[in-house]
């Protein structure tokens, strides 16, 4: 077998309670070209990780106190990338390959073949090498897109949102949005249009739910006679953003992928067609699957629309986030009503963490906007804030105004419930669809703050 060197000078951490390996070992790697940070034991090559910040690992497996087993795990804690390869003994094979289960990069077993040992560490450490110089680009990509100050979140999952929104921006291909009611959907389709190519097109924001059987076809695809382009003619060049896709009727679907297979719309009352170029970004809170088992969604329209996906964590599960955001959001309604930031108290983190976030970030924007204005009045607390259903506190002064407040209560709640979905307020409601809207507009509800 040929050796190969490599030409880098990778970092090595070398962990061998055998003296006589260890100095073998460092020799044969030190001669690769290889930079050698040896250990007699893994508790001590634990605590110089983060000093060597090491390319790659190669370790014992058994040892005296700490094993390999627990070298790997310190590894992953620090560098989850970072590739781990166990040198064992015949009796400690199935533990070898119960830690390749668990995140190990290799193992060998002894007597290894030196070229083979050299080979596996420079294809280890290279990899490494990209893959980590490829997460540092990103991450100054980021902080020159102002991504994360826009999907704000430490936690693992947002820092991996992130990365794949940066992944995807450039890319042409359709993007599926997967996530609970107020988790940001909208945010990251404007993120992946602002990052990529198409930025200097519209953004165009589409609520499928909104959208009547009537209206459907001159808003989406415009009419020959109307002073209005639809929404795809506004989106050329650019990105139309359909949220909540599942919304749409089963014919409205059929005229959707129509469109999205032969890239060209036709007006309505018209008898020509038009070539548009748009990319489409496209939501939903549902799952799908079910979706299309109850064959409230097509299939095809489903595959055209998913060429990938993304699926946003709910708040809940990423609690590391939730004082973060709500630090955020006072502060920025501080600003707006200009007052001094309240003071978090213990019990208000308390609070913060309790609490289940059914309305996901969206919630907590508007639970920090309540704290903020029961500060200016010097009152109130974060779990008075999460408790409140309303901004108002003060009891009507005459009936129409307590009817219009009971109104306005019974139709926010129906929003929540169904999502913002017109057709099954409505209809929980016991109201027709233009009831629902003239009484929307009276009442001044504003849909989307239900959604």
């Amino acid at each position: 077998m040929t050796m190969e060197f490599p030409e880098q000078g990778y970092k090595v951490l070398l962990v061998d309670d055998d003296r006589s390996m260890r100095d073998s070992l460092n020799h044969l790697l030190t001669k690769a070209g290889f930079q050698v940070d040896a250990h007699f034991r893994a508790s001590d090559a634990i605590s110089a990780l983060s000093k060597t910040q090491p390319d790659v690992v190669l370790t014992d497996m058994k040892m005296p106190g700490l094993s390999g087993f627990d070298l790997l795990e310190a590894a992953q804690d620090q560098d989850r990338d970072l590739p781990v390869i166990l040198i064992s003994a015949h009796g400690d094979v199935p533990l070898a390959v119960d830690a390749m289960e668990r995140g190990a990069h290799n193992f060998l077993e002894k007597p290894y073949h030196p070229g083979r040992l050299i080979t596996i560490l420079t294809r280890a450490a290279e990899s490494h090498r990209l893959t980590r110089d490829n997460r540092n680009l990103r991450a100054r990509l980021t902080d020159l897109s102002g991504l994360d100050r826009v999907l704000l979140g430490t936690s693992r999952a947002m820092v991996d949102l992130r990365a794949e929104i940066m992944d995807l921006a450039t890319r042409p291909m359709p993007v599926l949005l997967l996530g609970e009611t107020g988790t940001g959907k909208e945010v990251v389709a404007r993120a992946l249009h602002d990052l990529g190519p198409r930025c200097g097109g519209s953004f165009v924001p589409v609520n499928c739910a909104s959208l009547s059987e009537s209206e459907f076809g001159s808003l989406m695809f415009g009419a020959r006679d109307g002073d209005d382009v639809g929404y795809i003619q506004r989106a050329e060049g650019g990105t139309l953003f359909l949220d909540e896709i599942d919304a749409l009727s089963v014919e409205q679907q059929g005229f959707l992928l129509r469109v999205l297979e032969e890239g060209e719309i036709s007006p309505v009352g018209s008898s020509t067609t038009q070539a548009v170029d748009v990319r489409i970004v496209s939501a939903s809170s549902s799952d799908l699957q079910k979706a299309i088992e109850n064959e409230q969604l097509r299939p095809d329209l489903y595959y055209r629309l998913n060429a990938t996906s993304l699926s946003l964590p709910p708040l809940q599960a990423r609690p590391d986030d939730i004082v973060l955001l709500f630090a955020h959001f006072v502060d920025l309604h501080c600003e707006t009503y200009e007052i001094r930031r309240p003071e978090v108290t213990a019990e208000d983190t308390a609070a913060l963490l309790a609490h289940s976030w059914p309305g996901n970030v969206r919630e907590l924007r508007h639970v920090a906007e309540r704290r903020v204005l029961a500060a200016r009045r010097g009152l109130g607390s974060v779990a008075e804030a999460i408790a409140r259903d309303g901004d108002a506190d003060d009891m009507p002064n005459t009936l129409r105004e307590a009817v219009a407040a009971f109104e306005r209560q019974l139709i926010g709640n129906a929003l929540i419930a169904h999502d913002g979905k017109m057709d099954a307020v409505a209809e929980a409601l016991g109201i027709g669809r233009r009831t629902l809207n003239e009484k929307m507009v009276k009442l001044n509800l504003d849909r989307s703050k239900f959604m």
